[in-house]
């Protein structure tokens, strides 16, 4: 008897000193950065490895873990439903970011993923301004840090897109910027606050983004040295407007001399309220290495003036990087401008790195670094090569599916929109005609089979009645949200891709559940990693959960993914 009354002391306390040793260690880092790299195939962590330098991109994997084998889970694999996924921790079946844009039935037209005209512009013009993360219908990993500590910790997001700013920062963020071309300005919506900070108002008070413009883009490197890429002038790659050919040096000063019409009359219809009356071309920045270049800046002074990491709470700074998308866009995985864009980039993380060792302190943040979507290579690019691969316009498949479904039931507009790849049906026309949806579901299955570059396709009812754990229709199921899909969701081959300037097939897109835009890479970095890397395969949408159990709190309320054991031991 006394024997087991002196075990059972012995193990309470035991268990007590136990309890107390996990309450003393459990600590947070001062700051989390997450750093999104928009259009980032993983294979461009190496492609130009010989021209990084020692202090960015191969600074995170010589001391950070890498996963090798990261992927989206989800289709289509475009900016707005990577960056939700990645900080809700869910695909877009339960966050419900579709895509970047997305056809409203009840509305009968289509919004754009941050659209919101409840709120109003702070800092910029309306057409910029009216933004809110209202359309994602999960929590983030960003909402759940704020929910953890009280709203005592801070969460900015900051990024040249409205969306790459607005998802990662959340709900409960306390400010999301992102720049508007047609003043050249950091703004937000009072969907967050009334004014714009004095730091914000004076960081653009600057001017930078005209400053970046005065100078002319030419190559990092001596261009020969850019071994990596397909020559300077091929026929796949768009100049700018202005230029005669896609080519080194890029005049940006002249470039940007004079405002697209569209610019100048959102400055004229704001009036007053414009903050900077300028006739230049300030969103050229976009499509320009220096488009990263400005963010950094922004983030940098972000994290000066907010004290982020510095006031005894731990912070989140969702810091995402956009001109590789639009370099991407315009030129293409091959060109000589998108591997100076990423040799750009590398000085660019390399500075955030320095500057958060000297403010915050080394191996007080955790950083991680990962991308939305990668890319395809381009049609003409692999055509040249001998490769297969193919381009259709969506307007091509909307009509042609339009005119089969004419000639079978007579006129009427029967295809209301093709989004995401995605046929929408009028079900009101359909309802009125007596037919069944599901017949005219599968109908459309069958015409899209018939047209060039297209896999298959499969109606939505197959996808409500039915699960996947993988294979290409688990990408189709995880994409598929009922209240805001279509009713078809078509598939092209590999190699194809949906090209909004057809037939020209200038530049690149993405997409697709094909590898070259769903491996993405995923590192993590600073507080707590030990260097190392795994090719176990991850989801992207084990980053939030991974990001939870690192942080000690819950995951967001949509989360699906599960934890990455490796980097957390």
């Amino acid at each position: 008897m006394k024997k087991s009354l002196f075990l059972f002391a012995a193990l309470a306390l035991a268990g007590t000193a136990l309890g107390q040793k996990k309450a003393a260690s459990l600590s947070r880092p001062k700051l989390v950065v997450g750093i999104v790299v928009d259009q980032m195939r993983y294979d461009y962590l190496y492609r130009y490895w010989t021209k990084y330098g020692n202090d960015g991109f191969k600074r995170l994997l010589g001391q950070g873990f890498s996963y090798e084998n990261t992927h989206y889970n989800y289709v289509p694999t475009y900016t707005g439903p990577g960056h939700a996924s990645i900080y809700t921790g869910t695909t877009p079946s339960m966050h419900g970011i579709v895509g970047n844009n997305w056809f409203v039935r009840e509305e009968g037209k289509g919004t754009y993923v941050t659209e919101d005209k409840t709120v109003q512009a702070v800092g910029g013009t309306a057409l910029a301004g009216q933004m809110s993360p209202r359309h994602m219908l999960t929590s983030t990993i960003t909402d759940e840090l704020r929910l953890a500590t009280n709203f005592q910790s801070k969460v900015i997001g900051v990024c040249i897109k409205d969306r790459g700013s607005i998802l990662p920062a959340g709900h409960a963020a306390n400010a999301a910027y992102w720049y508007d071309g047609a003043n050249g300005a950091f703004i937000t919506s009072t969907f967050y606050q009334n004014a714009l900070p004095e730091w914000v108002t004076k960081f653009n008070s600057q001017q930078r983004a005209a400053q970046y413009l005065d100078q002319p883009w030419t190559t990092l490197l001596p261009i020969t040295e850019y071994t990596e890429s397909s020559p300077d002038d091929v026929a796949w790659e768009s100049a700018f407007k202005g230029e005669t050919k896609p080519v080194f040096p890029h005049d940006l000063p002249r470039l940007s001399a004079a405002a697209p019409a569209a610019v100048q009359g959102a400055l004229k219809a704001e009036g007053e309220k414009a903050p900077v009356a300028t006739p230049r071309n300030l969103d050229l920045i976009r499509s320009t290495p220096f488009g990263n270049s400005l963010t950094a800046d922004f983030a940098l002074e972000a994290i000066r003036a907010e004290q982020l990491g510095q006031r005894g709470q731990t912070d989140f700074l969702a810091l995402s990087f956009s001109s590789t998308d639009y370099v991407g866009h315009q030129f293409g995985t091959t060109a000589i401008e998108t591997e100076d864009t990423y040799l750009r980039l590398d000085r660019d993380i390399a500075r955030v790195l320095a500057y958060l060792d000297k403010t915050v302190g080394k191996g007080q943040v955790l950083v991680f670094l990962s991308a939305d979507h990668a890319a395809a290579q381009s049609p003409n690019f692999m055509l040249e090569h001998h490769l297969p691969a193919g381009s259709v316009g969506p307007g091509l498949m909307r009509d042609s599916i339009q005119q089969a479904l004419v000639q079978k039931h007579g006129p009427g507009k029967w295809v209301l929109s093709y989004e995401n790849q995605q046929v929408y049906l009028n079900r009101p026309l359909i309802a009125q005609q007596k037919l069944d949806l599901r017949k005219v579901q599968d109908e459309v299955v069958d015409i899209a089979g018939t047209l060039s570059g297209v896999n298959r396709a499969i109606a939505a009812d197959d996808l409500q009645k039915s699960h996947w754990e993988s294979g290409m229709l688990m990408y189709l199921e995880n994409g598929f949200f009922p209240k805001r899909s279509g009713d078809v969701m078509v598939v092209l081959e590999p190699g194809w891709l949906e090209s909004y300037s057809y037939p020209v097939n200038k530049g690149t897109t993405h997409g697709s559940m094909n590898n070259y835009d769903t491996h993405v890479p995923l590192l993590f970095w600073g507080w707590h990693v030990k260097h190392g890397e795994s090719s176990a395969p991850a989801k992207i949408t084990d980053a939030a959960a991974t990001l939870a159990r690192f942080l000690h709190i819950q995951e967001p309320n949509g989360c699906t993914g599960t934890p990455l054991l490796e980097v957390l031991k």
